[in-house]
């Protein structure tokens, strides 16, 4: 009878170790509750021509942050994004193998670009999309989905030398609307 407890002990013992390290693995980039805006910036294809016009704001909503990121994306003049971003130098991602976030919009397709070491001009890059619907979803991308925007970056990518991460609206004439709550990476 003793030893069965003491099975059981140490078989919860396990569970509660093992649960703690499963969500100590995610590391949250942002959830837009402490001083986000001096940490994002928002880009359009003007830095280089483009027509392309749009903004970000913070919102605050039945006790959320979030961050919104509208505007008209237009491939006239060689033009055709917006995005917002931030610097992710100070977190460490050495093993994580996925990029994970909570967002809603409306019904298009966004990208989140990635940039390390290796993407020096701004035209490189590693790319994956995610659609967005009205309501809030997670959407969980491997660092594996991504693609380089280069034939001359390294193929693989890795959490140890990313540098910023970007929500992107991008690629064709439309109208962009997307709310970001969350940013990690597992």
């Amino acid at each position: 009878m003793e030893i069965q407890l003491v099975y059981r002990l140490l078989a919860t013992a396990m569970f509660i170790f093992s649960s703690r390290y499963a969500f100590a693995e995610q590391i949250m980039i942002d959830d837009f509750s402490d001083n986000a805006q001096s940490e994002w910036i928002f880009v359009s294809d003007q830095v280089m021509g483009g027509v392309s016009t749009g903004r970000i704001s913070f919102k605050v909503m039945a006790g959320y942050s979030y961050v919104e990121m509208s505007g008209q994306v237009s491939t006239k003049n060689h033009g055709g994004f917006i995005q917002f971003r931030r610097k992710i130098l100070d977190f460490d991602l050495q093993g994580r193998t996925g990029i994970v976030l909570t967002v809603r919009g409306n019904g298009q397709r966004y990208f989140i670009h990635l940039r390390n070491q290796w993407t020096m001009l701004p035209w490189q890059y590693y790319q994956a999309g995610f659609d967005v619907t009205e309501s809030w979803q997670e959407v969980r991308l491997p660092l594996t989905s991504f693609k380089s925007s280069s034939k001359w970056l390294p193929k693989v990518l890795n959490g140890k030398s990313l540098s910023s991460v970007g929500i992107v609206a991008f690629g064709r004439d439309h109208t962009a609307q997307i709310d970001l709550k969350e940013i990690g990476f597992y």
